[in-house]
């Protein structure tokens, strides 16, 4: 977009624009090329073509050679399928048919194919000039729909009337772009140059408005302006880019529903980087193009912070400096008053400092100025340079090249070190510089001076910081400005001295000012940091960095090397050379946190240049390295520390094993939790996160890749009972990545991005082949070893029980998981390897449990679907359906053996026929009517001397289900002893249940007892069912000796009545509501039958129980069953302290006080109370009740 509208303002038409014209470099860079149907806004191609040929032909040329005006527009004709209607129709290109160019470019970008295409000319041009272009569609469903926007945008493009088409302000505008092109260029401004008239192509960036008014005047083609030759003033701009220029900053930009805002190349201040880290994770989801978003991630703001140079306390310690105002010779102002005076009182000032520091050249005179003034005045100039503006202002004023005269030409060295100190604090402070301030007379200066002093370290130490100020100064404007000027040049012998003076052997604190003046001079994007970049820069600053005892050095050295390793990684690579990378790696873990930061940026960037990466990225050292850097407290080291992995991980996906068997997921799942911004450190919290981003987004992409490595080599040796040593080798290299399949799978931040149905398609197959190495049909032992092969099995049977304890995903992607992961997990329930078949059986009862018990699954396979469910034989077929089809078809003829396999595998059997039978009816016909019910009560008898264990806890639990279910024909399972087992299982449950959960209050079996009163209360409602039915037959001996039976049968319950009265005093809800219908039904089939039923303890429990629940409807149904089994109660029994406290609590519900709705509760009370009879003496006790169990 740039591009053309910059080619339209220059004043040329394109004429024939198609994509085979849009180049796409390395770095991801779009150009226009080919220009051979160009012309100039207003030009007549064919009018042109004609005089050229013309005047080629001559005079003298037959007729026969002369080209008719026809031949010549079929020359000149583009491409049709990108022309515009008018053109068709007759008329010159234009920059409206550039735009409907534009258009279909676009339309093609989206959809594959442009908006108009037929296999004959005629049939184009009908369609181009009468037909609107299709509706914008894609192939893939996943992206069938473009945005609004962009449809709005793409058909304003191609809209047949150009008068009606897009031009390019409301282009520009449109809200596709989200103000991308808020700011756009001018065109053909003139430049204020003061060296050279001519004029130059001038780009700036102006507003929307300023667009509108600047309109290119067309061009004419016979003017000579043609040819005239412009200055560019920003050449990097148009210079080529490449692969390795990590200077680069434009972004690949890939045509999605929105735009990808590029960052402009021109803005490289500082702060602008964290716009670009702020977009990294927009770039990621868009582009695609993991290395162009690492690129941006490598250094942060705090990499590019500068200390000075001058008055640097941690280089060198030097005394304030003062002046006395009373023996000054010009007016001593406050800097701030400087930076304020007007033009006359400023010009005033400079020349009375000028003239006394001219002075000096006329030593011989009367007037000489005494040293002592001259220093004073410096002393003075010294402290006013402190300020910004007024550096400013002293810099581009004439006593600069006064101070540089002076260096030469003071009498004594103390001048000249305050001069020095002068020049120095004002390059030090000042903002902007201008191309006419002598700066390279001033470098040229210092670098003799140092040249000439060269033995003497203090008179070094006096050059090398302000020369160092000069160069970071001059390397700032440019990279400001990108157009140095002609005086801004610095010799190379700056930069021999400058090398010179980090040599070993030299003073400290002089290797400290040349370390400083390479770190600060390289932190900016300036050609004048090149001149660092040599062979030995590296290995210098590596031996001050290790042999140096002073941390400020040290960090200064290895921030300096960081910065060169940014200009070129060769120098870190150099220094790698030499030294070793196990010396450097010891370093890496410095206490210094700056020295790790430094570290990991120049790792980081030498492996994003490419240079001598593949070293690294084998070296497992190195990665166990930067993976304890991880620990480290601070977010930055952590985040390039992740940026180091990724890189190593982007060219060695091996290396993820190692990564995760040493925690990174943990690392990464602590760190996302972390990275949210805050109030504080937000920027670094934002720093870490887009690094994370990356790094997971690359880790989640590789997946799918490792499981296409592992199916390739499973499958190709299927059938092979034993594999070449090629396949072996393939085998040992792939199938360990399937541990990192399941640290992802186990962790939350990786799991709902890995799985997918793509991802369980490739699953399912990897368990076939899981099943055919179990099942002896891939030899696999014998390549790989047996251990190998088993932890291949467990991992990834690991991997499938993570995903099935996670509802989500299961109900998400059901129809993948019934079709092809249970299946393999079916088959391999039957294994030889008992881990195998508990694992097997563990998920697919998590399986069944989840999708059976979801009623939407349906619903969303009737509304929508999958496309694969069509694709089954019977397709009206659910997925519920298919699951327990497998199941009755693949499982349950087996089940039998898995039921009487050795401990634990029957927990796990029982556990997943719970879950089958507590939502399908027809399993639970099946599993009656199977062989299974025997094997099921022979399974509780073995294990019925552990009663609250989970074998007979799951036994309990199915039990119930079968026996729940309505209509179940209860005979088999009175011929199995149904009854007998209950009660013995009951007493003592009910034993523990009493002791453990309401003494001690555990809940350690209060499912079981719960599962068992179900059983209890089902079997009495069946029995009561059939006693019901009886007595409304009476004339029927049949139902009458059937009932009569069944009462004989179920009478063994009746002893379980203590138990469960003394259950009703309990606090738990359930508990209590079971067991009241229990007990209620028992005192209706069976009245008081049994001697010494009701005991003091069953009478305290009914009291509780009465003043606990005082609902009328639970009043009256344990009123009812103490009326019934009044009986039971012996005469003492109500003489003891328990049957005087139920006959208290019977006295007072029998009292007439009670509202109307508690009739029936007085009633029950009075009539239950009369058949006691009037001798039972109640104890004088009105106290409340505290139940004593």
């Amino acid at each position: 977009m740039k591009g053309l509208k910059y080619i339209h303002d220059s004043g040329i038409v394109v004429s024939d624009l198609t994509p085979a014209k849009i180049l796409l470099d390395g770095p991801g860079t779009l150009k226009y090329s080919n220009f051979c149907l160009a012309k100039a806004q207003g030009e007549s191609l064919e009018e042109f073509f004609s005089l050229v040929m013309a005047e080629e032909m001559g005079a003298g040329d037959s007729k026969e050679n002369i080209i008719s005006p026809q031949n010549i527009k079929n020359r000149i004709k583009g491409s049709p399928v990108y022309c515009a209607p008018e053109v068709l129709r007759g008329a010159d290109t234009s920059v409206c048919s550039d735009l409907w160019a534009l258009g279909c470019i676009l339309y093609e970008m989206f959809t594959g194919k442009p908006p108009f295409v037929s296999e004959s000319m005629t049939g184009l041009v009908d369609l181009i000039l009468n037909e609107g272009p299709p509706p914008l569609r894609q192939k893939e469903p996943a992206f069938s729909k473009p945005s609004p926007e962009f449809e709005n945008l793409v058909m304003g493009l191609l809209q047949k009337d150009p008068v009606k088409r897009l031009s390019w302000d409301p282009l520009l505008s449109h809200p596709f772009w989200r103000e991308a092109f808020s700011e756009t260029y001018i065109t053909l401004e003139k430049a204020q140059d003061d060296v050279s008239p001519m004029s130059s192509l001038h780009l700036a960036p102006v507003s929307s408005q300023t667009t509108k008014k600047a309109k290119p005047a067309p061009a004419d083609p016979a003017s000579p302006n043609l040819s005239k030759s412009f200055t560019l003033d920003n050449v990097i701009e148009f210079r080529p880019k490449s692969a390795l220029d990590i200077d680069t900053r434009e972004t690949i930009f890939l045509l999605s529903s929105r735009p990808t805002p590029r960052t402009s190349n021109t803005a490289r201040e500082t702060e602008d980087k964290g716009s670009e880290i702020q977009e990294s994770s927009v770039m990621v989801e868009e582009q695609g193009d993991m290395s162009a978003c690492i690129k941006p991630l490598l250094y942060t703001d705090s990499d590019f912070t500068v200390t000075p140079i001058m008055d640097n306390p941690k280089i060198l310690k030097t005394s304030p400096v003062r002046f006395d105002p009373k023996t000054l010779c010009v007016p001593a102002h406050s800097a701030e008053r400087l930076s304020c005076l007007n033009s006359e009182d400023w010009s005033q000032f400079l020349q009375q400092v000028c003239g006394v520091l001219e002075s000096v050249d006329r030593a011989g005179s009367a007037n000489a100025t005494a040293p002592r003034t001259k220093l004073n005045l410096l002393c003075y100039l010294c402290t006013v340079c402190n300020h910004r503006e007024t550096a400013t202002r002293l810099i581009h004023s004439p006593l600069f090249p006064v101070l540089v005269q002076q260096m030469r030409h003071a009498p004594n060295w103390d001048i000249r070190s305050k001069v020095m100190r002068v020049i120095g604090l004002m390059a030090s402070h000042c903002t902007e510089l201008r191309d006419n301030v002598p700066v390279t007379e001033a470098v040229a200066m210092f670098t003799e001076l140092i040249r000439e002093n060269f033995r003497s370290s203090k008179l070094k130490q006096c050059l090398i910081p302000p020369l160092g100020e000069l160069l970071y100064l001059i390397a700032t404007q440019e990279e400001k400005k990108e157009r140095p000027g002609g005086l801004w040049v610095v010799p190379a012998a700056a930069y021999t001295v400058l090398m010179r003076c980090l040599r070993e052997g030299e003073e400290l604190v002089v290797n400290h000012m040349a370390a400083k003046t390479i770190e600060n001079v390289c932190s900016r994007e300036s050609q004048y940091a090149q001149g660092f970049i040599t062979a030995e820069v590296g290995p210098a600053l590596w031996y001050l960095f290790t042999h140096s005892t002073v941390d400020a050095l040290r960090v200064s050295a290895i921030s300096a090397l960081c910065k060169i390793t940014r200009q070129s990684a060769g120098a870190f690579q150099s220094v790698i050379d030499k030294v070793g990378l196990p010396s450097i790696l010891s370093c890496l873990v410095s206490g210094i946190s700056r020295v790790q930061q430094h570290m990991l940026t120049m790792f980081a960037a030498m492996l994003a240049s490419g240079v001598h990466s593949h070293r690294l990225v084998q070296d497992r050292d190195f990665v166990m390295k930067i993976i304890r850097s991880l620990e480290s407290p601070s977010s930055v080291i952590r985040a390039k520390a992740f940026l180091v992995l990724l890189q190593v991980l982007m060219n060695n996906r091996e290396m993820l094993l190692l990564c995760c068997n040493s925690r990174l997921v943990m690392y990464i799942e602590r760190d996302v939790r972390k990275a949210t911004p805050g109030k504080e450190q937000q920027s670094s919290n934002e720093y870490l996160s887009n690094c994370l981003a990356l790094l997971i987004r690359h880790t989640v992409h590789e997946l799918p890749a490792i499981l296409d490595d592992i199916l390739s080599v499973l499958g190709s040796i299927v059938g092979r009972k034993h594999p070449s040593p090629t396949q072996s080798r393939q085998l040992k290299q792939s199938l360990p990545m399937m541990a990192v399949v399941l640290h992802l799978l186990t962790s939350q931040i990786f799991r709902p991005q890995v799985v997918t149905e793509a991802f369980l398609i490739k699953f399912g197959k990897l368990l076939n082949h899981i099943t055919s190495i179990d099942s002896n049909e891939t030899s696999l032992g014998s390549a790989i070893g047996q251990a190998a092969s088993e932890e291949l099995i467990r991992n990834t049977l690991s991997a499938v029980e993570a995903i099935s304890q996670h509802p989500a995903l299961l109900s998400l992607y059901h129809c993948t998981v019934v079709d092809l992961i249970a299946p393999p997990l079916a088959s391999l329930a039957f294994s030889k390897n008992v881990e195998w078949r508990i694992v097997s059986l563990r998920v697919l009862s998590e399986i069944t449990l989840l999708l059976l018990s979801q009623d939407e699954v349906e619903e969303r396979e009737r509304d929508g679907g999958r496309e694969r469910e069509r694709e089954w034989e019977g397709e009206g077929i659910s997925s519920n359906t298919r699951l327990l089809t497998l199941i009755s078809e693949a499982l349950l003829p087996q089940y039998e053996t898995l039921l009487l396999e050795p401990d634990p595998v029957p927990v796990y059997a029982l556990k997943l026929l719970v879950s089958l039978t507590e939502h399908s009816s027809p399993i639970s016909r099946l599993v009656r009517e199977s062989r299974l019910l025997p094997a099921i009560f022979q399974v509780i008898e073995v294990h019925q001397n552990n009663s609250v264990g989970s074998t007979m806890q799951n036994a309990m639990a199915l039990l119930c289900n079968l026996i729940g279910q309505k209509g179940t024909d209860l005979r088999p399972f009175y011929q199995q002893g149904v009854i007998e087992l209950v009660c013995n299982v009951f007493v003592e449950v009910t034993g523990v249940y009493l002791v453990r959960e309401m003494h001690s209050g555990l809940k350690s079996c209060s499912s079981l007892l719960l599962c068992l009163l179900d059983i209890i209360h089902c079997l009495l409602k069946n029995l009561s069912s059939v006693v019901r039915l009886a007595l409304q037959r009476s004339e029927s001996n049949e139902d009458t000796e059937a009932a009569e039976e069944l009462l004989l049968i179920n009478k063994p319950l009746t002893e379980l009545n203590n138990l469960l009265i003394q259950l009703l005093a309990c606090n738990d809800s359930e508990v209590y509501e079971e067991a009241s219908h229990c007990v209620s039904l028992l005192a209706q089939l069976y009245g008081g039958e049994g001697a010494d039923c009701l005991q003091p303890e069953e009478l305290l429990s009914l009291a509780h129980a009465l003043q606990t629940h005082t609902e009328p409807r639970q009043l009256k149904l344990l009123l009812r069953v103490l009326k019934r089994m009044m009986s039971a109660v012996g005469s003492s029994c109500w003489g003891s302290s328990e049957g005087q406290i139920l006959l208290h609590v019977l006295q007072k519900l029998a009292l007439p006080t009670r509202s109307q709705s508690d009739m029936a509760v007085e009633s029950l009370a009075a009539e239950i109370m009369k058949g006691i009879g009037s001798q039972a003496e109640l104890r004088p006790t009105e106290q409340s009740f505290t139940p004593g169990i």
